[in-house]
């Protein structure tokens, strides 16, 4: 009896594992930066993310959270509520409001060096796309930030 139990237990664990899609992991990329309006003494920019699934079902998503690093430090965050599915082989591009405090700002100041341009800063983005218990997806995605008009900043 006891074996018989055994037995049946890792049966059900074994097809429990095949319930969870093995899937690649999604492809995200920044895009592009917009202006938003802003409060006192904070910046806010939507964060345009082209998200590409290359995997063979949609990916439903239920939610996006960001946290923006640059040159080692934490400068902006942001979340948003959106709901949405990706296709199979499939993108789409993605709004996320993104905050910038102003003690952010000062401590990305204070971090640069006088000969330290604001070209080439690495960035690192993070974040999630909410899909419930097993279906969120985290995403990295690092860089450079490459600022054409730095003169006018």
């Amino acid at each position: 009896m006891r074996r018989l139990m055994v037995v049946s237990l890792l049966l059900l664990t074994l097809s429990a594992c095949a319930l969870f899609p093995n899937r690649d992991p999604v492809n995200i990329n920044v895009v592009g930066i917009e202006p938003l309006q802003s409060q006192d003494l904070e910046v806010r920019f939507a964060v345009k993310l082209r998200v590409q699934n290359p995997n063979e079902t949609a990916i439903d998503y239920n939610g996006v959270a960001l946290d923006l690093e640059v040159n080692g430090r934490p400068l902006a965050s942001g979340v948003s509520d959106q709901r949405g599915s990706i296709p199979r082989f499939s993108e789409t591009v993605l709004m996320v409001p993104v905050s910038v405090s102003a003690f952010s700002v000062l401590r990305q100041t204070l971090g640069l060096s006088q000969t330290q341009s604001l070209n080439n800063l690495p960035y690192v983005l993070r974040g999630k796309l909410a899909g419930g218990l097993f279906g969120t997806m985290r995403f990295v995605d690092r860089g450079t930030l490459d600022l054409p008009n730095t003169a006018t900043w």
